[in-house]
């Protein structure tokens, strides 16, 4: 089932499929705003929030890798990009840009629909039943399990949603080692080799954003033959 308040964002330069899309996804309950390229995308973005931005990566003028990673220095809503590059280079760079997930040209409608709802799915939400929050610690970082929430001292750590499900998944099972195929498959992508080199890349990013030295971690450790383990103080 679709999340019938999201709204999204569809950038693509091309008019046919940017019209086909907003039907489609019209059709299955989504909010839709449709941008032509990126100056046109950066326009609207100024003045609406969305919840996801499907966004094309061939486009004239600022391309889709470029319009992600820009984005991504004051924003954290969700990207989904479409490519018709097929080579894992050039996926693994839009996932290194801030994506949180990629589809090929061509692609099923159907699939598109699917990997939407996924990264929404995964998007953290805020428990209120507890009254006490539950934290992790990991030297000035600390991590809220309730409320899905990185901090620093008292600023805001900004997660994509894919690094969100992964503090979730390493905060549930802290101290324990989780292979790369098993957060393949909680993250729910396909198995392979391509996407577990996707979720070493998505480790890579999460790293700076918790540890002081990114190369030598001390809390999102690699265990070797095991996989990564989240080791909180």
């Amino acid at each position: 089932m679709s999340d019938p308040d999201a709204h999204l964002l569809i950038v693509d330069d091309d008019e046919r499929i940017r019209t086909l899309l907003q039907k489609f996804l019209v059709r299955n309950g989504f909010l839709v705003t449709a941008a032509r390229d990126a100056a046109h995308a950066r326009r609207i973005l100024t003045g609406l929030d969305f919840d996801l931005i499907v966004l094309d990566i061939m486009m004239p003028g600022e391309d889709g890798i470029a319009l992600t990673r820009s984005l991504r220095e004051s924003s954290m809503t969700p990207i989904l990009l479409l490519t018709a590059r097929g080579e894992t280079e050039n996926r693994i760079e839009g996932l290194e840009a801030g994506a949180d997930d990629y589809l090929a040209k061509p692609f099923e409608p159907k699939e598109l629909l699917l990997r939407i709802n996924a990264i929404l799915r995964r998007m953290p939400e805020v428990d209120k039943t507890e009254v006490a929050p539950k934290v992790l610690n990991l030297g000035e970082i600390r991590y809220d399990l309730e409320r899905g929430e990185l901090w620093r001292g008292e600023e805001l750590v900004r997660l994509t949603a894919t690094e969100s499900q992964l503090m979730r998944i390493f905060a549930a099972q802290a101290g324990e080692p989780v292979s790369r195929a098993k957060l393949v498959e909680d993250l729910g992508r396909d198995r392979g080799q391509a996407q577990e080199r996707a979720v070493d890349v998505q480790i890579t990013r999460l790293r700076r954003k918790i540890e002081n030295d990114s190369k030598q971690p001390r809390y999102l450790q690699t265990v070797r033959g095991a996989g990564y383990m989240l080791a909180p103080d």
